[in-house]
């Protein structure tokens, strides 16, 4: 867009990384069922293909890769995590995507928070913090 227009553009992309899964669905996250897949059918396959899978064996993290050209020779790549694992079974009601099998701790899954606080503590929101800290240097 930035090479099309001459404007400053961000662009970025998400997704469910698992360690045991070889980091998939990682930037194949909404696909990973298949085109047009409900969340419920992706939570699915990712919980069928863990079936048996010991918890020690089960860490994952949502991951956020921002991407801003600022100008044709100032560009900047920020990166948020958070770190949990996948659960047995989806757990609550909030959120979207695989907020429900993604567990935060033993007793919560990104589902289970409420926006005010997955909003504070998500991937998207660490990259974003991350770029607003890069802007704030270069513009004050």
């Amino acid at each position: 867009m930035f090479e099309a227009t001459g404007l400053p553009t961000i662009a970025d992309d998400s997704g469910l990384v698992i360690d045991f899964l070889n980091g998939a669905p990682g930037v194949y996250s909404a696909r990973y069922a298949g085109e047009g897949a409900s969340d419920e059918e992706r939570c699915a396959k990712v919980l069928d293909e863990m079936l048996g899978v010991e918890r020690e064996l089960r860490d994952a993290r949502f991951v956020c890769t921002i991407y801003f050209i600022y100008a044709e020779d100032e560009e900047y790549s920020v990166r948020g995590e958070v770190c949990g694992y996948i659960g047995d079974e989806p757990v609550g009601e909030n959120g979207f995507g695989y907020d429900p099998i993604f567990m935060l701790n033993d007793d919560e899954s990104m589902a289970m928070i409420d926006d005010e606080e997955k909003n504070r503590i998500s991937h998207r929101a660490m990259a974003f913090k991350k770029l607003s800290e890069i802007l704030k240097e270069k513009f004050s």
